[in-house]
């Protein structure tokens, strides 16, 4: 009897043995097409990695990340109990979200001096907890306030953990304008810091924060040599004001957007760290571990089945934590919709406390060292985010680089390929263009009006600096649009468009197709009108007269298509179908379908968003008839 371990009777296994494996279950078919992925930046992702030796980086200090809650709520009193329930419900740490600033999303404080910042957070006790401001083109203002309301708390600025979120070419970048020019707004930044030294001020000043990129469509390695450039640029602005650069260094944090691809958000992290280690070097300081705040994604958020944003920003919490995130910002599930209702935020809070409390995943600093496919993939994010960054400082730095718009057409490459990718469902969103619910139920948030728009502070004086602003886009606005004119549709008539499916056969053989093709009406407000399939042509018109529809897709197996499609084409035109669509794409039958009727072909990469948008033009045309 052979008493060895099962596993010293199998030979060891290796890359090329299993190439091999690979090759005979491929069959012929090109590997790199099929298992090889790439990210929106076109990084290399391979199906299968070994293990890898851990790189040393800086990593966020010892225990969990904190748990940041946005502030927003216009009203003093109620932006103050926003404040303490959150507090008390688990999170540690406060982002207090300006009117006026993008990151309000239309709402926002409406502070305008220390007398409203010390109202909004009445009863919270400010050494206790982390506080980030975030208030757009008044961060210098809002500082300012915040200085005031400490000093009349009899506060120690050195004993409390803040950062103030100042950041002017986040603002350039966002809103396409500076007070100044950037040579007159530098040295105000650094005296500003000296002011704060003085009052005794020891946390973060400058944000460079990658929203204003991502949510303008950057990929990892752009948004991430955006924010390189940004923190430099204030190194150097308080560099050549004379502070030290050992203390200037510390005066500066990053904001990352956390995105529910996992993988990639967690590498992300990670090389925002190797990153700021080389300029550290590069300007003679010994690393130090970099303040590192992190928001998850506006440009995943839906509004249609917003319960699947718990979802995205779960995921992308979970991928931020783990990538090293000092702290996490989720969005509540229903910020695309309005202002936030206690359950929302509640949900967001939670989602955290069971990732930290019950997952356990704050306890391991970098949980991802020596996992090959991790670490393989943070050297690439890395490298192609030192490649963008040096592209920014070739062109003069950012303030230059977005000033003569370079920053923005790269962006604009990397968007118009992830529209066009979204637009075929090659990147899905769930609940707008995957698994669309026509009948979701309204979800409620607070039904408070928007602040009026709020005098935008100047960073300095003199002539301003203009740029084309990049603009904040949700990945599912476009299917958005649709499915609010059918909605439109519905208020007034009582009924929404919808598409007859012409399905033919027994129902294993139109099943399938007939699924898919509701699914994808779907996600343009059509309501997909379904049966129990047609052997003959008769019936088929007959139904299609009875459904009211003026749209009719035809659903079955390509065989099927080969005996019937043409008389059934034929038959629907006849019984009035203006527009017929078939669902699949049979290569052999295109033209003759084409010669017979059919409009478009409905499959899987089409360009769905075009599709539907025609199909609801015509819908609503025929249903005013």
């Amino acid at each position: 009897m052979d008493n060895r371990p099962l596993a010293d009777l199998f030979e060891p296994a290796d890359r090329k043995r299993w190439l091999g494996l690979v090759e005979t279950a491929l069959k012929g078919q090109d590997f790199e097409k099929k298992l090889v992925s790439r990210t929106a930046d076109g990084l290399r992702i391979e199906p299968l990695y070994g293990p890898a030796e851990a790189v040393a980086q800086p990593v966020r200090g010892p225990g969990p990340w904190r748990i940041a809650q946005r502030v927003d709520h216009p009203d003093h009193e109620a932006a103050a109990r926003q404040a303490l329930t959150d507090l008390e419900g688990g999170a540690d740490a406060l982002v207090l979200a300006f009117a006026g600033a993008p990151g309000a999303r239309g709402y926002g404080l409406t502070v305008d001096d220390a007398a409203g910042l010390e109202a909004t957070l009445s009863g919270v006790m400010l050494p206790l907890i982390h506080l980030r401001l975030d208030a757009g083109a008044r961060g210098l203002e809002a500082a300012g306030w915040l200085r005031e309301m400490a000093a009349a708390r009899g506060e120690d600025l050195s004993a409390c953990d803040i950062d103030l979120g100042i950041d002017p070419v986040g603002v350039l970048a966002a809103s396409g304008t500076l007070g100044a020019v950037w040579k007159d707004v530098a040295p105000r930044l650094a005296a500003a810091v000296a002011d704060l030294d003085a009052a005794g001020f020891t946390g973060r000043a400058f944000l460079a924060d990658g929203r204003p990129y991502h949510e303008a469509g950057a990929g990892e390695a752009a948004e991430l040599g955006a924010v390189l450039a940004t923190a430099l640029a204030y190194l150097r602005a308080l560099e050549a004001a004379g502070h030290d650069l050992a203390r200037a260094r510390d005066r500066i944090a990053v904001l990352l957007v956390a995105d529910a691809d996992e993988f990639v958000t967690l590498a992300k992290f990670r090389a925002i760290r190797r990153l700021w280690a080389r300029v550290e070097q590069a300007c003679g300081l010994d690393p130090k571990p970099l303040r590192v705040h992190a928001e998850t994604a506006w440009r995943m958020m839906t509004r249609r089945e917003p319960f699947t944003n718990i979802l995205r920003t779960g995921m992308a919490a979970a991928a931020a934590g783990m990538g090293g995130a000092d702290s996490v910002c989720v969005l509540p599930c229903t910020q695309a919709l309005g202002l936030p209702d206690a359950f929302a935020r509640r949900i967001g809070r939670n989602s955290q406390i069971v990732l930290i409390e019950e997952s356990h995943l704050g306890r391991v600093s970098d949980p991802a060292a020596g996992a090959g496919g991790l670490e393989a993939l943070t050297d690439q994010i890395a490298q192609a985010a030192w490649e963008a960054f040096q592209a920014i400082e070739g062109e003069g730095g950012i303030v230059a680089s977005l000033s003569v718009g370079k920053v923005q057409r790269r962006i604009e490459v990397l968007r118009d390929a992830r529209a066009r990718a979204v637009a075929s469902r090659k990147i899905p969103v769930t609940g707008a263009t995957e698994f669309p619910n026509l009948a979701e139920k309204p979800v409620t948030v607070l039904d408070v009006p928007r602040p009026a728009p709020v005098r935008a502070a100047n960073f300095g004086a003199g002539a301003a600096v203009a740029c084309d602003p990049l603009p904040s886009q949700r990945l599912a606005e476009p299917f958005e649009a649709l499915r609010d004119a059918s909605d439109a549709a519905l208020a007034k008539t009582g009924r929404r468009p919808s598409v007859f499916l012409a399905n033919l056969g027994p129902l294993s053989a139109f099943n399938t197709r007939a699924t898919f093709a509701a699914n994808a009406f779907a996600a343009g407000g059509i309501e997909a009108l379904t049966n129990d399939g047609f052997s003959e042509t008769g019936g088929l018109a007959e139904a299609f007269r009875a459904s009211g529809a003026t749209l009719a897709c035809l659903c079955s197996t390509d065989a099927v298509y080969a005996e019937q499609a043409e008389a059934a084409v034929r038959a629907l035109a006849e019984a009035g179908a203006g527009t017929i669509y078939l669902a699949g794409r049979p290569a052999d039958l295109i033209e003759p379908l084409k010669a017979a009727g059919v409009h478009a072909f409905l499959h899987v990469g089409c360009d769905l968003l075009a599709l539907l948008d025609e199909a609801l033009r015509r819908a609503l045309r025929g249903a005013t008839r």
